[in-house]
């Protein structure tokens, strides 16, 4: 891991690598049209001495006649000092080659091209003296390019230095670029590894982010809430967790070291055990329940999909609390129907835990509604009762693990431990669905949505 480039170091070697690329090429396309521009210019000025070189040589058609040419043709050769020709037959005998120690053992080929001998360069140009004539003589001009191919030489040598030179200071400067844009994921690493569970309040400075990292500093940002939050609940959860074991173990110890004071008779040791039987089963259902909060907090509740018919499940829990409903002159009743797809354990558990915590809240001679509806793609059932109203800013609370919206109930209660509603949303969640609180002029209804 550690022998692997920085960021910073392949982002300065990419940008040398991007210039040293521009560069060579660019450097290459300047050759290239250097070259084209040489060889157009020396191809004028080849053609531009044609007509003066046909017209002294306008009647040559063999040796004989070229040797009395040949003054004024050397006096036209002098004008131009790199110019040089060779006149040959046209069975290919040289009749005349003012430059034949260059020239002797060079092809020559019709049309434009450069010849290249050991110090010097031509470009020769080679075309039939008179076009019109079949057998006419050929005519070489040979230009001395010698200085042209120097100069090309010395532009790709240019070009090459260019091309290190660019590359080198790019990879210096990219790398000093690099370094200071990079300095923002210096800082969040910094923040990063400062991060412990007693520091989840840090934030990273948005504002001072560049725009490309705004939202990976959100992103962090939001995680470090979640982390924040999460570790209050987890440490609230486990405070809960000691605060309600805490008076029923005490129950047990002080119980069972009243009983072994001094030699009871087996009656009072059985009503002693009972007593502390009904202390450990409190102890075993939290344990369930919270173990059962446990697994749906980590998406392990998999309900079974099975089609129900929502008024059979109310009527059944409905009977199963009517003895109790009856001790306290309460009245329940459902109303509308409907069908979905969910799990009747689950389900069950769900609105039992509602019923239960309706009629704990009623007062006698009060009155419990369940209520089944069908709207769009969704069910929404009711459980209403009326009672005391809850206040509002208690409502939000009311799903929260050990949460008890009634102050006169003691801690450590055997009866509840105010895990039935947040147990009641894990399961309508698991489902798809909501479940919300509303309470007012001494009406208080859960709403509880699920899919159709």
């Amino acid at each position: 891991m550690s022998n692997r480039l920085s960021l910073a170091n392949r982002l300065a070697l990419l940008f040398a690598a991007c210039t040293a690329v521009v560069s060579l090429t660019a450097g290459v396309l300047f050759n290239r049209a250097s070259e084209a521009h040489f060889l157009e210019l020396d191809q004028q000025l080849l053609e531009s001495k044609l007509p003066t070189l046909r017209t002294v040589l306008h009647d040559v058609d063999n040796a004989r006649r070229l040797d009395e040419r040949k003054p004024a043709l050397q006096t036209e050769l002098a004008h131009q000092p790199d110019l040089a020709l060779k006149i040959r037959g046209f069975d290919g005998a040289v009749w005349f080659d003012s430059l034949p120690q260059a020239s002797a053992d060079m092809p020559m080929h019709n049309g434009l091209h450069t010849l290249n001998t050991a110090e010097t360069a031509y470009r020769a140009y080679t075309v039939a003296l008179h076009p019109d004539t079949p057998n006419s003589p050929q005519l070489t001009l040979l230009l001395n390019i010698t200085h042209h191919q120097h100069f090309l030489q010395r532009m790709q040598h240019l070009i090459w230095l260019t091309v290190g030179l660019s590359a080198l200071a790019t990879a210096l400067l990219g790398a000093w670029a690099a370094r200071s844009g990079l300095q923002p994921l210096r800082q969040m690493s910094e923040i990063a590894a400062s991060v412990s569970a007693s520091s989840l309040t840090t934030r990273l400075p948005q504002g001072d982010m560049p725009r490309e990292l705004a939202d990976l500093t959100q992103a962090f940002n939001a995680m470090l809430g979640r982390l924040d939050d999460a570790f209050q609940r987890l440490s609230a959860f486990s405070a809960d967790i000691a605060h309600e074991l805490r008076t029923p173990l005490s129950n047990l110890l002080t119980h069972t070291q009243v009983t072994l004071t001094r030699p009871r008779e087996i009656e009072d040791y059985r009503e002693a055990l009972l007593g502390n039987l009904e202390e450990l089963q409190w102890m075993a259902q939290m344990v369930n329940d919270m173990l059962y909060l446990a697994k749906a907090e980590h998406g392990l509740l998999t309900p079974n999909r099975e089609h129900l018919r929502l008024e059979d499940e109310a009527d059944a829990l409905l009977e199963f609390f009517l003895p109790l409903a009856e001790d306290t002159h309460v009245s329940l009743s459902r109303e509308g129907q409907a069908t979905i797809k969910g799990d009747r354990h689950m389900l069950r558990r769900a609105l039992s835990n509602l019923l239960d915590n309706a009629l704990r809240f009623t007062p006698a001679h009060g009155q419990v509604w369940v209520r089944i509806e069908k709207i769009n793609n969704s069910v929404r059932i009711n459980i209403e009762n009326n009672g005391p109203t809850i206040p509002a800013e208690l409502l939000p609370r009311l799903f929260d693990r050990f949460y008890r919206a009634d102050p006169a109930r003691h801690e450590g209660s055997t009866e509840h431990a105010g895990l039935g509603l947040a147990i009641t949303q894990s399961i309508i969640r698991a489902h798809g669905g909501t479940i919300r609180c509303e309470s007012a002029d001494g009406l208080t209804r859960f709403v509880v949505e699920l899919p159709a």
